[in-house]
C-alpha cells in the first residue's frame, strides 16, 4: 500500500467524521467542518503529487481518488443543500454531481474501449475543481444565517463552478463522440 493510496483512503475514512462535525450543534461545527473538508481537499492534491513525484501510481490508485474525490464533494454538496434550504443551490449541486456521474461513466466506457486518455482531466478540469473547492469551504465555513456575504460569495463560486462543470462535460463528450457509435447495441 503506497503512502498516496494510504492518503486516499484517509480522505475516504474522513467522510463520516465531516458528517458528523457538520451537524454538531456548536458554532464551531461550520468551521470545523470546512477545516475537515479542506484536509481532504489537500490530501486531494497531495495524493497526487506523491504518485507522480514518487512514481506510487498504482491502478488501485487511479481508480479510488476519483472515486474519493466524488464522495467527498457529493456528501458536502448534499450537507449545504440541506444546509442552505435554497433551491439556487441545489440546482449547483445537481449540475455538478450530474456530471461527475455521466463524466465516472464515458471514463469507464472508455477505458474499456482502451481509450481512456481520450477523456483525460483537462486543465479546464483542474480550474473547475479549484472553484469547486473554494466555494465548498466557503459554504461549509459560515452558517448562512449569520454570514450572508460569505453565502453569496460562496453561491457565485459554485454557480461559477457549476459552469465550468457543464463546459467541461461538453468537452468530454466532444472528445469522445467520434468514439461513440450509437447505432449499434453492445
Amino acid at each position: 500500500m503506497t503512502l498516496a493510496n494510504q492518503l486516499t483512503l484517509a480522505r475516504i475514512a474522513l467522510i463520516p467524521l465531516f458528517v458528523v462535525v457538520f451537524y454538531l450543534p456548536y458554532k464551531w461545527s461550520y468551521p470545523a467542518a470546512a477545516l475537515i473538508f479542506s484536509l481532504a481537499a489537500i490530501t486531494d492534491w497531495l495524493d497526487g503529487y506523491i504518485a507522480r513525484r514518487y512514481e506510487q501510481a498504482t491502478p488501485f490508485g487511479a481508480f479510488l481518488d476519483p472515486v474519493a474525490d466524488k464522495l467527498m464533494v457529493a456528501v458536502a454538496l448534499v450537507l449545504l443543500v440541506g444546509a442552505h434550504d435554497s433551491g439556487l443551490l441545489a440546482v449547483a449541486a445537481a449540475v455538478i454531481i450530474g456530471r461527475e456521474i455521466v463524466i465516472s461513466a464515458l471514463r469507464e466506457w472508455m477505458a474499456e474501449l482502451g481509450k481512456r486518455s481520450s477523456v483525460a482531466v483537462s486543465f479546464l478540469g483542474k480550474v473547475k475543481t479549484a472553484a469547486q473547492m473554494v466555494a465548498l469551504i466557503i459554504l461549509l465555513a459560515f452558517e448562512p444565517e449569520t454570514h450572508p456575504q460569505a453565502q453569496l460569495a460562496g453561491y457565485f463560486l459554485i454557480y461559477l463552478a457549476a459552469g465550468l462543470t457543464l463546459w467541461s462535460m461538453f468537452i468530454y463528450l466532444k472528445a469522445a463522440w467520434p468514439l461513440m457509435n450509437l447505432s449499434r447495441q453492445p
